[in-house]
């Protein structure tokens, strides 16, 4: 809690009041990669790394945000929201102006925040603020949002102010996600399940790889065109298909000679990972951690070979994991072609474990493997405020 206290003492440094706190965290994907897009499955789970908000009123329309990691400061009236050439301020003038749009009568406030989330990790900074923000907004000013709409409306600020066409998923886990869980998604319905991981001897570890290759915007974009040419084959036969998830492996594979090699591969892969998140929902439910990591290697697999979005150092440091019996499981997570792998492996072996694939790497590349060690933890919830409230 270092770096609450932390952003708390330069709120009460700064304006000399007592704010409200809020901690707002980032998230893992644990499996289901490429399937939001599909209308299909993600499990999901808010982690230990967070960012920390301390707010609080003011009595005009001016808005004043501290960035505490970046020192700097950014202002705004509620009267005249416009992007800032900074970058990080328009993740939260895009929440205030979507408040601002549905109607919400919001006041001036002054709001200092920071936190420990490993930046460009993939491990989801941008939904720990929006939605963060969000959260602490409506607890500010009492607009009583429920938190289905609290989700909408931090991603609308991504998309139409922000400008990143993201999915639903970072700020869902953000808003509903809770301790010892992971949260099955359905994609299209919004529906969600509580899915148990609550281990005490294992601990969620990645692997950075530090290298972003430029393919993974224009690929990205490739894979959803790739995967709607698929269903669009499918529907000509059955006109009830809307996306991949609705497609069945026995379907697919009645239309393999029917579609091009390259298109079969990318809806196979979708279609399997589906499947395989299901299967891993059971396997946490019984738990099985064994066959839950398994199914880790299989989406890697799926990931590298049919979907192809891995690259070289995500392969490298998933395959150097395949013989450690400490390690559960491991595979990429994210859009691909650099970030980080995902790694479930023993407490005690975290170490040790560790420093080989990192000495590994930098044998192998010449390039650092930064390592975060995480644990499954809850969402966004108020720390404590003037009347030392918890939510």
């Amino acid at each position: 809690m270092n770096a609450l206290r932390t952003i708390e003492k330069i709120y009460k440094d700064l304006f000399e009041v007592e704010p409200i706190l809020v901690r707002s965290p980032g998230r893992l994907n644990l499996i289901g990669e490429h399937t939001d897009y599909n209308m299909g499955f993600v499990l999901p789970a808010a982690i230990d790394k967070a960012v920390y908000f301390a707010i609080a009123q003011r009595t005009d329309r001016t808005c004043k945000l501290v960035a505490a990691d970046l020192h700097e400061e950014h202002e705004f009236t509620l009267d005249r929201i416009v992007k800032s050439e900074k970058g990080w301020p328009n993740y939260l003038m895009g929440v205030v102006d979507q408040l601002i749009k549905a109607g919400y009568n919001l006041k001036g406030f002054n709001c200092v925040f920071g936190g420990d989330i490993p930046i460009g990790a993939g491990l989801s900074s941008s939904a720990a603020i929006e939605a963060g923000l969000t959260f602490a907004l409506n607890h500010l000013f009492n607009l009583e949002i429920d938190k289905l709409s609290l989700v909408k409306l931090a991603q609308k600020a991504e998309n139409e102010f922000v400008g990143v066409n993201c999915g639903i998923m970072d700020q869902f886990i953000n808003i509903f996600g809770e301790d010892q869980h992971a949260l099955c998604i359905d994609c299209r319905s919004l529906e969600y399940e509580l899915v148990p991981f609550d281990y005490d001897h294992v601990s969620v570890v990645f692997f950075n790889t530090n290298v972003s290759h430029s393919l993974a915007s224009s690929e990205y974009n490739l894979r959803r065109e790739e995967c709607t040419k698929g269903v669009e084959i499918i529907k000509k036969e059955f006109p009830a298909i809307r996306s991949l998830r609705d497609v069945q492996p026995e379907m697919l594979e009645s239309f393999k000679t029917k579609m091009e090699p390259l298109t079969y591969r990318r809806c196979k892969y979708v279609v399997d990972e589906n499947e395989r998140l299901l299967k891993a929902c059971d396997a946490l439910k019984v738990h099985d951690l064994e066959s839950f990591g398994s199914l880790l290697y299989q989406t890697h697999e799926g990931l590298s070979r049919d979907y192809e979005v891995s690259c070289p150092e995500l392969d490298f440091l998933v395959d150097e994991t395949k013989n450690i019996p400490a390690v559960y499981g491991a595979r990429m997570m994210g859009g691909g072609f650099g970030g980080c792998t995902i790694n479930i492996i023993e407490n005690e072996a975290v170490a040790e474990v560790t420093s080989l694939i990192a000495k590994k790497y930098k044998e192998k590349f010449n390039r650092e493997a930064t390592v975060y060690v995480t644990k499954i933890s809850a969402g966004t919830s108020i720390v404590s405020s003037e009347v030392n409230e918890t939510v």
